[in-house]
């Protein structure tokens, strides 16, 4: 939190945890001075009702005074079915319909609805003036891609290499948002695996530790193979690498791929030092974020 107010990057983002619930340790944060903008890249939407993750999001809003994206997806389909009373056997429809009544209790109406996965008979309390409260959804494959064209101010994507955000993903948004009668397609923020080059430091390792249990998921690993990469072959690391899933090289060689993916029609890119955390500690990674911040703006 601090460094995104020393370097000046947009804004502070943590993903579903848990160890520690992100909307408290946010929370915490500002308690503690670092008002910083935030972001949620995804909590998991069996975790809470829609009244209450509109509530977790305008009250991140209210404290830090500064704009918030409350991200939601459904993780795993094992994860969602141990929660869920029931199998979400449309996911496109759990997650559009979550999204807009999240959205539609932050606009400050009353929101009367009866659907297959939730039901809402309320509105949130009026308060003063607060932040803006962006409502994302996660997003890896076309369908969810029209869904969140539809509903979400953010398509939130993970691990989605930039040729397929521009080919397929982009598409698909626009797509969704036509058929809704919405002006125009969500803005797109992507989470991107990044380690600077340094002695010692083997770039297939890292793509192993950033890419985790990502790789033996069905949806995900479903995704890298319509995005072209060979996930099931011999180095499924080299792939990550090749295709710029994990960004590795000079801080000034991680903002020119960066650029790939605003160039693909990214407009808000998430740094993740997944690997180099997990293999090096957290003081390593943030000097990594500081330099390719500092590259980037240069």
């Amino acid at each position: 939190a601090a460094s995104v107010a020393r370097t000046g990057a947009r804004r502070l983002w943590l993903c579903q945890s848990f160890r520690a619930e992100p909307h408290q340790v946010l929370a915490h944060l500002a308690g503690m001075g670092h008002t910083v903008p935030v972001g949620t890249a995804v909590t998991l939407l069996p975790l809470r009702h829609p009244y209450e993750a509109a509530l977790q999001a305008r009250s991140l809003a209210l404290l830090t005074g500064q704009p918030v994206v409350a991200g939601y997806g459904i993780g795993t389909p094992d994860f969602a079915k141990g929660l869920a009373p029931e199998p979400y056997r449309s996911p496109r429809t759990a997650v559009g319909d979550y999204v807009r009544s999240v959205r539609s209790l932050l606009d400050g109406e009353s929101v009367a609805y009866d659907g297959p996965y939730h039901r809402l008979h309320a509105e949130l309390p009026p308060v003063g003036p607060h932040a803006p409260v962006e409502v994302g959804a996660g997003v890896l494959r076309p369908g969810m891609a029209r869904t969140a064209g539809a509903t979400a101010d953010v398509a939130i994507t993970w691990m989605t290499p930039p040729a397929y955000v521009r080919d397929v993903l982009v598409p698909q948004l626009a797509e969704g948002a036509a058929e809704s009668g919405r002006a125009g397609r969500p803005r797109i923020a992507t989470a991107v695996h990044v380690a600077v080059a340094r002695p010692g430091r083997d770039p297939r390792h890292l793509a192993r530790v950033a890419a985790g249990a990502h790789l033996g998921a069905p949806h995900y690993a479903d995704m890298l193979r319509r995005a072209g990469l060979d996930t099931d072959g011999p180095d499924p690391a080299a792939e990550l690498l090749r295709a710029d899933v994990v960004v590795t090289g000079t801080p000034e060689e991680i903002a020119a791929t960066l650029a790939r993916y605003r160039a693909a029609g990214v407009d808000e890119i998430l740094l993740n030092p997944t690997a180099v955390l997990l293999t090096e500690g957290v003081h390593a990674a943030v000097d990594d974020m500081e330099e390719i911040i500092a590259a980037t703006a240069g």
